[in-house]
């Protein structure tokens, strides 16, 4: 096919790592991307006017997508085109390209849950009845999402990158450097960090790598707040270098499972995550992964685990094998989805 992609597709967002899969697919695929590709990897916060206008509902379009979208699907005649969120894009300009290109599907595909308000605009609220399909990470949004005028909605589960996510043979100064018994990556959110806080508290050692943790520098003794958040190969060396890695889930979005529940297996890392269906549908619990449900369960796993090497490297080389061998790449994911759409 000949796919227009439109998404991030700055070199660490998981867009491009989709883009790339469809190039390795046998596709023609040429992109537009909602984010100024030289944005840095932490850009300093947007100006008062651009943050209240993306609170309302009504974000600004920075680089002049509405108009480079129809231009492009003339000059490239696509038979897909393929939107990861770009919030920015109007309703009158999937209308114009609808009425210009009748035979081409455009297709919406979020990993966040888009019935959520804070995840949706005003612009793709009004869209949604528009697009062929719309594609979601989150199986209760079948039935919601048609509420908000989806004709049709399809789930699909997330997935790992099998060009990027791999286990690491590391040095001992990388390990030392990156690793720890315990870590989290990932940006702060209070539930999450008040169950770390127990671990800390409990006597166990946690090391944090994300966004948004400053406040909590000094919080306890046993916590080891990074300060920043890791890309790229930087995410591996602590994926491979950690004994256990936590992965919770953000409660605003309602998450059953993340991008990082394939991810650290993927990686051949010990994933400990909460206990969730759809964890459940995808992992063997204690052979694959370990879930947990409580605070009092999750420090009880950490003890446990921690205690036992042998048996923790046994389930996270069985949570790789699952990764690599039941199609949970990018790559398996998108040959369904395309299976699906009817060109």
């Amino acid at each position: 096919m000949k796919i227009l992609f439109v998404g991030d597709l700055s070199s660490y967002a998981r867009a491009k790592q989709r883009y790339v899969a469809m190039e390795d697919m046998g596709h023609t695929v040429q992109g537009l991307s909602w984010v100024p590709l030289e944005t840095d990897l932490d850009p300093s916060k947007p100006p008062l006017w651009e943050r209240v206008r993306h609170k309302l509902g009504y974000p600004i379009d920075l680089v002049n997508l509405n108009q480079s979208l129809p231009l492009k699907a003339k000059e490239f005649m696509p038979d897909l085109i393929w939107i990861e969120k770009a919030n920015t894009v109007r309703p009158k300009t999937y209308t114009q390209i609808k009425h210009a290109f009748p035979e081409t599907s455009v297709v919406y595909y979020s990993e966040d849950d888009i019935y959520v308000p804070n995840n949706r605009s005003v612009y793709l609220r009004k869209s949604l009845s528009i697009f062929d399909v719309v594609y979601t990470t989150k199986p209760r949004n079948i039935e919601e999402l048609p509420k908000l005028g989806a004709t049709r909605v399809k789930c699909v589960y997330q997935a790992y990158d099998k060009n990027f996510h791999r286990p690491l043979d590391l040095t001992e100064a990388e390990k030392k450097n990156w690793g720890a018994d315990v870590s989290f990556v990932g940006t702060f959110e209070p539930d999450r960090a008040a169950q770390m806080l127990f671990l800390a508290e409990s006597g166990i050692q946690v090391r944090i790598w994300g966004s948004n943790w400053q406040s909590w520098q000094d919080k306890h003794p046993n916590l080891k707040v990074e300060g920043r958040a890791v890309y790229n190969d930087d995410l591996l060396k602590v994926i491979s270098s950690t004994r256990i890695n936590l992965n919770f889930l953000r409660k605003f979005n309602r998450d059953r499972h993340t991008s990082r529940s394939l991810e650290i297996p993927a990686c051949k890392g010990f994933m400990l995550a909460e206990r969730t269906d759809e964890h459940e549908n995808l992992f063997k619990d204690g052979q694959e992964a370990v879930f947990f449900s409580s605070v009092e369960e999750l420090c009880q796993q950490v003890r446990y685990y921690l205690d036992h090497d042998e048996k923790r490297q046994s389930i996270a080389l069985a949570g790789w094998q699952r990764c690599t061998e039941s199609g949970y790449s990018h790559h398996d994911r998108l040959k369904v989805i395309f299976s699906e759409i009817v060109l």
